[in-house]
C-alpha cells in the first residue's frame, strides 16, 4: 500500500524513434550465427565446385590445377606428413603473435604517455613497416641460423605494426572528460590507466589483434620461404620445385585454414573478454527511423 502524499516514479519511456531490445535467447543467437554464417559457406562451396568443374572439364591440365579429390586424397595419405609441418608454422606463428602483443602493448603504452618517444620511433617503425620482409628475410637467416629463430623474427615484424598501431589509437580515443574526470577524483595515472584507458583502448587493440594473428602466419610462412628444413613454406617450396600441384595446393588449404581458425580464436575472444561493448551487447538500443 502506499500512503498518501507519496508518489511513484512512472518506469523510463523510450526517447521516440528508439525501440529497447532484450537480451537475445538461444533460438535468436542460433540464427544470428547461421545468418552470418550462411554466405561466407555458400561462397565456399560456390568456388568448390567451380574448381571441382575447371578440372572435370579438363580445362586445364592437372599438373597444374589439380582437382579437389585429388587434393584431399593426398591429405588424407600424408596426413602425419602435413600435421608435422602444420604444427611447426603454427607453433612459429604462435610464438611470433605472442611477442609481437606484448612488444606492441608496451610500445604504444610508452608512446601514447611520452611524447618525445612518438615522434622519435613512430617513424622509425612506419620505415621498418614499408620495408618487404621478404627482402630483409634472409639477412636474419644469416645473423640467426636455419632454425625456429628467423621465422619467428619475420612473424613479429609483420604483426607487430598492426598492434602498435590499434593500441595507440586505442589509448588516444579516450574521453578527454573521463580523463579530467579520474584526475579530478583524485586517481593516479596507473589506476587511469588501469581503470579508463586500457579498458577503453580494448575493442581497437582486438581489430588489430585480428588483422595482426593473419600476418603472423604469412611472416612464419615467409621466413621458412628462405630457409627451414620443415614447415608448411618448406613444403609449398618442395612441392613447387617438384611440380606437386596437389602438395602445393594442400599446403596453401591448410595454411589459409590455421590463418582463419586463429582469427576466429581472436574474434571469440573478444566476444568473451568485451560483454560491454557497443557491438557485443544484446540489449543494445537500436534506432526504428
Amino acid at each position: 500500500m502506499v500512503s498518501q502524499g507519496t508518489t511513484t516514479a512512472a518506469p523510463a519511456k523510450p526517447a521516440a524513434g528508439v525501440a529497447e531490445r532484450g537480451g537475445p535467447t538461444a533460438g535468436e543467437r542460433a540464427r544470428d550465427a547461421l545468418e552470418r554464417s550462411w554466405r561466407p559457406v555458400a561462397l565456399l562451396l560456390a568456388l568448390l565446385a567451380a574448381w571441382w568443374a575447371i578440372t572435370a572439364a579438363e580445362l586445364v591440365e592437372p599438373y597444374l590445377v589439380p582437382s579437389p579429390g585429388t587434393t584431399l586424397s593426398l591429405m588424407v595419405d600424408k596426413w602425419s606428413y602435413i600435421w608435422h609441418h602444420s604444427w611447426v608454422t603454427t607453433y612459429e606463428t604462435l610464438l611470433g603473435f605472442a611477442i609481437a602483443v606484448v612488444v606492441g602493448i608496451a610500445a604504444a603504452v610508452i608512446m601514447v604517455y611520452s611524447t618525445t618517444v612518438e615522434k622519435t620511433l613512430y617513424p622509425v617503425l612506419l620505415f621498418a613497416q614499408v620495408i618487404p620482409k621478404i627482402a630483409i628475410a634472409p639477412l636474419f637467416v644469416v645473423w640467426l641460423g636455419f632454425g625456429i629463430a628467423p621465422k619467428i623474427v619475420v612473424a613479429v615484424l609483420i604483426a607487430f605494426f598492426p598492434v602498435v598501431i590499434s593500441m595507440v589509437t586505442g589509448l588516444k580515443a579516450v574521453d578527454p572528460e573521463m580523463l579530467q574526470l579520474s584526475a579530478t577524483m583524485g586517481a593516479g595515472p596507473m589506476q587511469t590507466f588501469a581503470k579508463i584507458r586500457f579498458p577503453a583502448s580494448l575493442p581497437y587493440l582486438f581489430s588489430g589483434l585480428k588483422v595482426a594473428v593473419t600476418l603472423a602466419v604469412t611472416g612464419a610462412v615467409v621466413g621458412e620461404f628462405v630457409g627451414a628444413n620443415e614447415g608448411l613454406g618448406y613444403v609449398i617450396l618442395q612441392a613447387n620445385g617438384n611440380i606437386d600441384t596437389p602438395m602445393l595446393f594442400a599446403g596453401l588449404l591448410v595454411m589459409s585454414l590455421i590463418g582463419v581458425v586463429l582469427f576466429v580464436l581472436v574474434e571469440l575472444a573478444e566476444h568473451l573478454l568485451l560483454p560491454w561493448h557497443a557491438s557485443r551487447r544484446g540489449d543494445a538500443v537500436t534506432t526504428t527511423y
